[in-house]
């Protein structure tokens, strides 16, 4: 953490230099440590840095003390979002250093709207998110809807370091260019079928239905309490695809799926079926574990919005808003990896603890 925040000090300030009174890397570094102390909005985001000014000059110069919530929220705005990329990307490195190639790991890809940033004049910033099974987000990319999903999924595939890894997508992601990308750069995928694949979706919930080959597939299941119910998940996967008239479509596709699930609650029983394509070869555990660890992205979006109240959070400065999100998923890794020295302690709780008392914990931080 600490040649983290030496990092920051390289952040280009295209301000002009006579005008400048507070240094931009000072305001990232204020905004950063605020975050993981419980501080969501910009007045806050100031009350915690004037608290804490002595403390802070430890670490930063403030020649001038502390600057007003508002400057600290436009000079916030100015900072380059590649350039806060590159210190998420430099962070993760740091941390991986040393593991080589000896983990495959699945990284899901799925998209989040910042509900506080629209207006009646713009669209609220959806950003895409590049997650690890583990809840650690490798990188993101911003777009103005839902649907321009398909088209920042491969901007972000192109700047992220994906080989050897496993990419999970929802159906929006299952396009034929995506997976084409994802070969090309060494990596592996399962993606999910709806009807935005029409005839394929089709094939395969009709072969999945057929029993004899149901029973010829590859199979493995979990039962476990979820929430307030039985939850059963049964997988299937079969590499017999010679009858697929789309497989030639989709590079490296050398396996298909379904998924199971059967939940009872209160006497009543649901079940939903869903479909997946895969280059993975026959490995059902494999297979199985990819479709259900593709879910912890929506964990990550969980904490981005009740950990950090990301929702709640009014800025509509679409840079500002995108800079807080990627400072926001640096402190949950942050949090994440930060060892109270209790058990059972919460994110929200960390946050809390912090604030409490941030030149304890702070210290500890910087020393990750």
């Amino acid at each position: 953490m600490l040649e983290l925040l030496k990092k920051l000090c390289t952040v280009e300030d295209r301000r002009q230099e006579k005008k400048v009174q507070y240094k931009m890397s000072d305001i990232i570094a204020i905004v950063l440590f605020a975050s993981l102390a419980n501080a969501n909005e910009w007045m806050e985001i100031y009350y915690f840095a004037k608290e804490h000014e002595a403390y802070l000059r430890k670490y930063l110069t403030l020649p001038n003390g502390i600057p007003s919530h508002d400057t600290i929220q436009r000079v916030f705005a100015m900072v380059s979002p590649e350039f806060l990329q590159q210190i998420q990307t430099q962070w993760n490195e740091m941390l991986a250093k040393g593991e080589g190639e000896k983990l495959r790991r699945i990284l899901a890809i799925d998209g989040k709207t910042q509900r506080g940033t629209a207006t009646s004049k713009q669209k609220a910033n959806h950003i895409v998110s590049a997650v690890y099974e583990d809840g650690f987000c490798l990188g993101q990319n911003r777009v103005d809807e839902k649907s321009n999903e398909i088209t920042a999924i491969p901007e972000l595939l192109e700047a992220l370091n994906i080989k050897g890894h496993i990419i999970t997508t929802d159906a929006m992601g299952t396009q034929t260019e995506i997976v084409k990308q994802i070969r090309k750069k060494h990596a592996d995928y399962v993606l999910a079928l709806k009807g935005n694949q029409f005839g394929m979706y089709e094939d395969i919930s009709l072969y999945f239905q057929d029993v004899e080959l149901l029973a010829a597939c590859a199979y493995t299941s979990t039962t476990e309490k979820a929430r307030g119910g039985i939850e059963k998940r049964e997988y299937w996967q079969t590499t017999n695809i010679e009858w697929l008239t789309q497989r030639k479509k989709w590079a490296g596709l050398q396996s298909i799926a379904m998924t199971r699930n059967t939940v009872t609650k209160n006497g009543i029983t649901t079940t939903e079926e869903r479909y997946f394509i895969s280059s993975l070869p026959m490995d059902i555990d494999l297979i199985a574990k990819a479709i259900r660890k593709h879910w912890m992205v929506e964990s990550h979006h969980w904490h981005l919005d009740v950990t950090f109240k990301e929702d709640a959070n009014r800025t509509v400065d679409k840079d500002s808003a995108y800079n807080l999100n990627i400072i926001r998923k640096i402190s949950l890794h942050i949090l994440k990896l930060l060892n109270m020295s209790k058990t059972n302690v919460s994110l929200k709780a960390k946050r809390f603890m912090i604030c409490m008392n941030a030149e304890k914990y702070i210290d500890m931080v910087l020393q990750l």
